[in-house]
């Protein structure tokens, strides 16, 4: 085989399947939403915790869009995380605020936090020296 093989790909990619959409966004860091909506992270969730009783602890603070409750394959338990979204900014920052001052949801303390964040501004990490 002594063709030599050329990598012509001038019209591979002529439609708009690169070009991807972004965010209006300030640059500091901070939540960002994602596609639909805006998404918490909730950790420590307790492993017999169902999703009623994540749905029940959020839906306080506005309606929630979408609700993910992972469960372990093989013990059939929860995983110990869910991802709960949500239409507005101020309800999902409420649900943050308010459930991290909480006693949690079936009696365990859970983390709460935004599971999108933008990246802080290059070079606004300083380096120090060490001593």
């Amino acid at each position: 085989m002594s063709k030599k093989q050329t990598n012509d790909n001038s019209d591979r990619y002529k439609g708009e399947a690169g070009n991807f959409q972004s965010l209006e966004s300030d640059d500091g860091p901070g939540p960002m939403k994602s596609i639909e909506g805006w998404i918490v992270i909730v950790k420590g969730i307790h492993e017999e915790a169902q999703e009623d009783d994540v749905f029940d602890a959020f839906s306080k603070y506005g309606p929630i869009k979408n609700l993910h409750l992972n469960l372990d394959r093989r013990t059939g338990f929860v995983k110990g995380y869910a991802l709960v979204e949500f239409n507005e900014y101020q309800h999902a920052s409420d649900a943050i605020n308010a459930i991290n001052k909480s006693e949690g949801i079936c009696g365990k303390k859970v983390q709460v936090d935004w599971a999108f964040k933008k990246p802080p501004k290059k070079g606004a990490l300083k380096q120090t020296k060490k001593q």
